[in-house]
């Protein structure tokens, strides 16, 4: 199959998640990544993940998830020789991605400037938690820290139990997501121009223009502060998780007629001509008594016949699945978008997530398992012309 990003050569020296996840989405375009890591040491994440043996082996379930299709490198930027060896590999770069604190790459001597001046081709990406600008640039920071500056936590949980950060890391896969389509936008913009680019990813900015935008915009344009109402919606009702006689089941009703559907599926015409519930506002008004209401019909069968009946009516409807039934959904394993992969370092198949869509009908298949820290370093130093004893004199100097 012929990827998009074929051709484009990636260095990435990121850890964790925001920009692992990044770079991961670009190897599976077919970008050729070269993940830099610190001999020795490696991604933090290739110690993390639930198994402990597969951590001491510098394969961990979390270091699994985001970095197959990738090549690894070991380099200790903090050596002069080190130093020298990535400007090189830069020189014939397209892209260098780093999720550093502001400053950290400048104080090197790698920087966006001084990379970009050795190649003017080149499109460097900083992911940062505030960005490389503003009061709080120089800060720390996570996934939940950023859910707190947001805003999300303060709005995540009933009004009794807010705040509560969200079950995963949307924060930092938001502004992996936003770097990955900011790097293709650029990419396509040097293909016209010859001119490569700065991109200063923010997980902040990114959660603000991706997650809350219409709780920011109710609030900027229209003066509602939004408040934390549960598993329950904002704009619309009855939208939200509703208890049946055996489990919770989310139904979304955000148009007119879904509404009036949703009652004539749970035989209860009559709230159609409710004034109570007559219109959006009307319902939003009275979504408590709404809810009790439904609640009352759902508690008298399970939640797989008022899903069925429900989805037959054309409603917004769904379980709320844990996550070995979603992994074994036959939705995913019919998409393939749960794809294995055999990683020789421990001698084992393991699976991992592909892209979240597909090209020509089919799933993108994943070329490279994860790879073991610095698995390709004596052969990225080939292509550089070194010979076996200067990489030898290299490894033995802690430059690789």
């Amino acid at each position: 199959m012929s990827l998009p990003l074929s051709g484009t050569r990636v260095l990435d020296l990121t850890n964790v998640i925001a920009g692992p996840l990044a770079s991961y989405l670009l190897a599976l375009m077919g970008a050729e990544v070269i993940k830099v890591e610190v001999p020795g040491v490696g991604d933090l994440s290739r110690k993390m993940g639930a198994d402990p043996a597969m951590g001491r082996q510098q394969m961990g379930a979390s270091f699994l998830a985001f970095n197959a299709g990738k090549k690894s490198i070991t380099l200790n930027l903090k050596s002069e020789r080190g130093k020298q060896i990535f400007r090189t590999l830069c020189a014939d770069a397209d892209v260098v991605l780093e999720n550093f604190r502001p400053g950290a790459m400048q104080r090197l001597g790698l920087g966006a400037a001084a990379l970009r001046a050795l190649n003017p081709r080149l499109i460097y990406c900083a992911v940062s938690g505030f960005g490389q600008t503003g009061p709080l640039a120089q800060r720390a920071s996570y996934d939940q820290i950023i859910q707190g500056y947001c805003g999300l936590m303060a709005l995540t949980g009933e009004p009794d139990t807010a705040p509560v950060k969200a079950g995963l890391v949307v924060c930092d896969t938001t502004a992996a997501i936003t770097a990955a389509f900011a790097i293709a936008a650029a990419l396509v913009k040097r293909n016209a121009t010859g001119e490569g680019e700065f991109i200063d990813v923010s997980m902040l900015d990114c959660a603000l223009a991706s997650m809350t935008s219409w709780v920011i915009s109710n609030y900027l344009n229209a003066g509602y502060a939004a408040r934390p109402i549960g598993n329950h919606s904002q704009t619309s009702a009855p939208s939200g998780t509703f208890r049946t006689g055996d489990g919770p089941l989310n139904i979304v009703n955000n148009e007119q007629k879904q509404f009036q559907a949703t009652c004539d599926a749970l035989g209860l015409a009559e709230l159609k001509t409710d004034p109570r519930f007559a219109e959006r506002d009307d319902r939003m008004k009275h979504q408590a008594a709404l809810q009790a209401i439904l609640e009352a019909r759902l508690a008298e069968a399970g939640a797989t016949l008022w899903e069925q009946r429900l989805a037959d009516a054309g409603v917004p409807v769904g379980p709320v699945l844990a996550v070995p039934q979603v992994a074994e959904h036959a939705q995913l394993r019919e998409r393939g978008q749960l794809q294995t992969v055999h990683v020789p370092t421990l001698d084992r198949d393991v699976q991992v997530v592909g892209l979240g869509f597909q090209l020509g009908g089919k799933p993108v298949p994943i070329a490279l398992p994860p790879p073991a820290l610095g698995e390709h370093t004596d052969e990225m130093l080939r292509g550089l012309g070194c010979s076996d004893e200067e990489i030898e004199e290299l490894r033995s100097g802690g430059v690789i």
